[in-house]
């Protein structure tokens, strides 16, 4: 615990006890020459300490220095009066500098304890020192900009980038901007999967986080009014443990939130809803945004969904904005831009985005049939809900389904064996 040298007491006691060990490791040797006894061994024992053992046969020959500590079978132990200084150095020394060492430490932590106010004052300044070199560096690697933070109501950020994925990645992160302000403070952001909904959501989040606590941000430039609580209902997530499922989780987090929310919050919500029927989520997740706008005046919301019924709300509501993440169509494929562009989207590109997650082709041909004929019967019916529900228990006025999922069929991406199989499979359809 304590260097030998810093003390010379402790040094006494540390050489004294090496000194020991090294006397008593080459005892045995200077003993046999001495006393020409080939059965002479120097030995210890727990209880009774270092000996010289001699057999029976060669005792009678041993020095009178030679002190009879012990008779054993076959061999007699001695001792001398040297060996016992020695064994004495050595034995006690370990329990003298364990003590030595105790009052040294508490010598020290008095002085310490002494200086404890200049000492903890320098620890606070080099920690803070530590952070905003750490932030600094960051910032200037990075390339982040000053953002201007006042009592405003406007949070307002250019070409915004997600620091965590730009760090990660090593690549560059599409930049998007972010525009909330007393008349346009909610935004309802639809788009697929992938698209990157859910980075934009935290990527605002993190970017009002560090200008909160007075770092530099990823954006080309940014106002940000001061933000008293984020609040977030990101990722699926249950606590089995005390009997909550997926859904009820992310009502409790939506609940805290309306709860809790001020006019000064920053709310990021993502998929609220899904976790049940579509009716009963889409209802839910249409009443948060009404409470949100109605009763909690000023704060600023960006709410990600594939509920894409809630873009009538821009209409209803007039602090409500429509966003979305723009993709591009190819070849019956997408390509995603990354980019959040005003207005809303009716279609989420979840088959497309299936395909690319490896579903097998029959599957994606069937979805796609299924789809246009879920479609067909919306626009058929007055009432989008009632349509749907129907669509799935009653028998479609749709064109044949074996006609529909050959019209949906890509030629282009099917083995000869998945072409068989669907032609097999229409055949049977065709006879029942």
């Amino acid at each position: 615990m304590i260097r030998e040298t810093w003390n010379e007491a402790l040094h006494v006691i540390v050489s004294d006890a090496s000194e020991a060990r090294r006397w008593i490791a080459g005892l045995e040797e200077r003993e046999r020459a001495r006393t020409a006894l080939s059965s002479l061994r120097v030995r210890f024992n727990r209880v009774f300490g270092y000996g010289i053992e001699v057999s029976h046969a060669q005792s009678a020959r041993v020095p009178e220095d030679y002190v009879r500590r012990q008779t054993l079978t076959g061999t007699e132990r001695y001792v001398t009066p040297e060996l016992k200084d020695y064994e004495a150095k050595v034995l006690g020394a370990e329990e003298r500098r364990r003590r030595l060492e105790q009052e040294l430490f508490e010598d020290v932590r008095g002085r310490v304890a002494a200086h404890s106010a200049a000492l903890l004052a320098t620890a606070r300044a080099l920690a803070l020192l530590d952070v905003v070199a750490g932030l600094a560096e960051v910032a200037h690697v990075r390339g982040h900009v000053r953002p201007v933070v006042d009592s405003g109501d406007t949070l307002e950020i250019v070409e915004g980038r997600h620091p965590v994925l730009e760090a990660r990645s090593g690549e560059p992160v599409t930049p998007n901007d972010v525009a909330l302000d007393a008349d346009a403070r909610i935004v309802i952001l639809t788009g697929p999967n992938m698209a990157g909904k859910s980075v934009y959501l935290r990527q605002t989040g993190h970017i009002v986080l560090l200008a909160q606590m007075g770092a530099w941000v990823p954006a080309r430039s940014a106002r940000i009014g001061v933000i008293d609580r984020v609040f977030t209902r990101v990722g699926a997530q249950d606590n089995l443990a005390r009997g909550q499922s997926t859904f009820l989780v992310e009502m409790v987090e939506a609940a805290s939130i309306l709860n809790n929310v001020t006019p000064r919050s920053l709310v990021l919500l993502d998929e609220v809803g899904r976790g049940t029927s579509t009716f009963d989520g889409l209802a839910i997740a249409w009443a948060v945004v009404e409470d949100l706008h109605d009763r909690a005046v000023g704060a600023k919301v960006l709410f990600a969904t594939h509920f894409h019924e809630l873009t009538q709300l821009a209409a209803r509501l007039p602090a409500v904005r429509n966003f979305h993440v723009a993709v591009r169509e190819w070849n019956d494929e997408i390509v995603f831009l990354h980019k959040v562009r005003p207005g809303g989207t009716d279609r989420s590109y979840g088959i497309q985005v299936a395909r690319l997650a490896g579903l097998p082709l029959p599957v994606i041909a069937r979805a796609k049939a299924l789809l246009a004929r879920f479609e067909d019967q919306r626009q058929a019916t007055a009432e989008a809900a009632d349509a749907v529900q129907l669509g799935l228990f009653t028998a479609p006025a749709a064109p044949d389904p074996v006609v529909a999922e050959l019209a949906a069929l890509d030629p282009a991406h099917l083995t000869p064996i998945e072409a068989l199989n669907l032609l097999v499979k229409w055949q049977q359809a065709l006879k029942r």
